[in-house]
């Protein structure tokens, strides 16, 4: 699969014109599925506590109602991309929407949390269709590589937009309706899609005929979700049996799939990509910095509701001066790259990500949104500038037959980490909170301990909240220290592994 696709014939002067401008009224279609994909990411984390009240998910339910969504896209990825190229990128997208938008409505009016889950599952396979196909039809509407750059930064941005404002989105909605509008939202803005798409974006089919690779999708997909599984449960069960089991079986599926994808003459992931450093440089801080943010989105969410008991228009509001630094920072990080070279602005994002997450390390139980609201400004300034810059750096690192594979991978790898990050990271302070409350009477999650406080006495009441809140913030102290070594680590890696200086042209004004 290749974005450089070219159609078979320009035209005359006055049709590129109209043809031009058809194209970028069909890119403004196409950024709504990218902006909806995006924000679904994220648009849970103010959502959390009024939806723990609703539903009670468990730990583990709670982390998987947010993250299954991820997991199931990254592992879908390349494989719809396939797809489209085989039956029609537009269609692919149609049928995508169509699927994202019915998921919606289901979630919306899930009655508990098994069936969220299963909602947000349907979600992320119609999810997976919407982003390679909306990306892949760029590169048949813009032949111009100028233009398609562009265009390209436009596809990234909303991207970019849709993961910092999905919060903001979020708690706007929550606080004039119930949390099933969250989802809800999501079906007029497919419904313009459905109507317009038809009229504006062309169809593509590549023609190709390699046979799939659906072991490297079944061994991809074993691997990583019992991975998953057994990290959240050791979180909070601790290690024991079920933990061991699935995470063995995580493991052998995993190398089992390394193995195929090195033997297979047409493999899903083409391993042989990573030997590029740059390109692993790329792939790694996406990963890195999706992880890290996700986790931080994710916690500072129930920190702003649950400990600091603010609203949660109020807590969407102070996700303002994040959300806007994510969105400057995005569109602004070429002209940084080119006075400074990518390799140090890679390292500046890095560097202005980790600050922020250590700020978040002086964020205190009774009083915290002055140090949340600089701290978050400048993590988004870092994010901002690192996610901008990943593809073009994973595309341009790589020979130009082989821009469709990296594009996919690039792709995975923010979706993948976001999943990681919730998964992982999110498992760090599940044990520190359990830890710190063991013997208090505090149930699984921060939102279950303060609603079982509400049927003890006043005295009791009073202080095993006090202690559940103690402990969450803990456990989101140690989960930004564990981010801010991340990011020092990876910007460290990217110093050394883009040590061939580049520069990237500045847009034209």
């Amino acid at each position: 699969m290749s974005i450089i696709d070219r159609p078979a014939n320009s035209g005359s002067g006055a049709k590129e014109h109209r043809s031009g401008r058809r194209a970028w009224l069909g890119l403004a279609v196409l950024t709504l599925p990218v902006f909806l994909v995006s924000m679904d990411f994220s648009v849970l984390y103010l959502a959390i506590p009024t939806l723990s009240a609703e539903l009670a998910p468990s730990a583990a339910e709670q982390l998987w109602i947010v993250d299954i969504y991820g997991f199931l896209i990254a592992g879908l990825l390349i494989t719809m991309g396939n797809l489209g190229d085989r039956f029609g990128r537009r269609r692919l997208l149609l049928i995508g929407a169509t699927l994202f938008g019915v998921a919606s409505v289901l979630a919306a009016f899930a009655p508990d949390a098994s069936a969220l889950i299963a909602a947000r599952a349907i979600m992320g396979i119609g999810g997976a269709t919407l982003l390679p196909s909306s990306l892949s039809l760029i590169g048949n509407m813009f032949p111009d590589t100028v233009t398609r750059a562009k265009a390209i930064g436009v596809w990234t941005a909303a991207f970019a937009g849709g993961s910092a404002l999905g919060p903001v989105i979020g708690g706007v909605l929550l606080h004039h309706f119930w949390w099933g509008s969250v989802f809800l939202i999501n079906v007029p803005v497919l419904l313009v899609l459905l109507v317009l798409a038809p009229r504006l974006v062309p169809e593509y089919r590549s023609g190709i005929t390699d046979p799939f690779d659906v072991l490297g999708i079944a061994l991809s997909m074993l691997g990583i979700l019992p991975l998953v599984y057994a990290i959240k449960h050791g979180a909070a069960e601790g290690l024991d049996n079920t933990t061991l089991a699935f995470a063995a079986i995580g493991i052998v599926a995993m190398w089992l799939f390394i193995r195929h994808e090195r033997r297979t003459p047409f493999p899903l992931l083409e391993l042989k990509l990573f030997g590029n450093a740059r390109f692993s440089a790329a792939i790694g801080s996406a990963l890195t910095g999706m992880m890290t943010l996700g986790a931080l989105s994710y916690l500072t969410g129930i920190y702003l509701q649950s400990v600091l008991g603010r609203d949660v228009m109020t807590a969407a509001l102070l996700g303002l001066p994040m959300a806007i630094a994510v969105a400057a920072f995005s569109m602004s990080a070429s002209r940084i790259a080119a006075y400074v070279s990518v390799r140090w602005a890679f390292v500046l994002g890095m560097v202005f990500a980790a600050a922020g997450n250590a700020g978040m390390i002086f964020l205190g139980v009774d009083e915290g949104v002055g140090v949340y609201l600089v701290s978050s400004a400048i993590a988004g300034i870092g994010y901002g500038m690192i996610f901008s810059l990943v593809s073009d750096v994973a595309v341009s690192s790589v020979p130009v037959e082989r821009s469709g594979a990296a594009v996919g991978i690039s792709e995975t790898s923010f979706e993948l980490g976001t999943a990681f990050g919730l998964a992982i990271l999110g498992s760090v302070a599940t044990m520190v909170f359990r830890k710190n409350t063991e013997g208090s009477g505090a149930q699984e999650t921060l939102s279950e301990t303060l609603h079982h406080a509400q049927d003890l006495d006043p005295a009791a009441q009073s202080t095993l909240a006090d202690s559940a809140r103690d402990a969450f913030v803990d456990g989101l102290h140690v989960t930004a220290t564990v981010n801010v070594a991340l990011l020092a680590a990876m910007a460290v890696i990217v110093a050394v592994l883009l040590r061939t200086r580049t520069s990237v042209k500045q847009p034209a004004q």
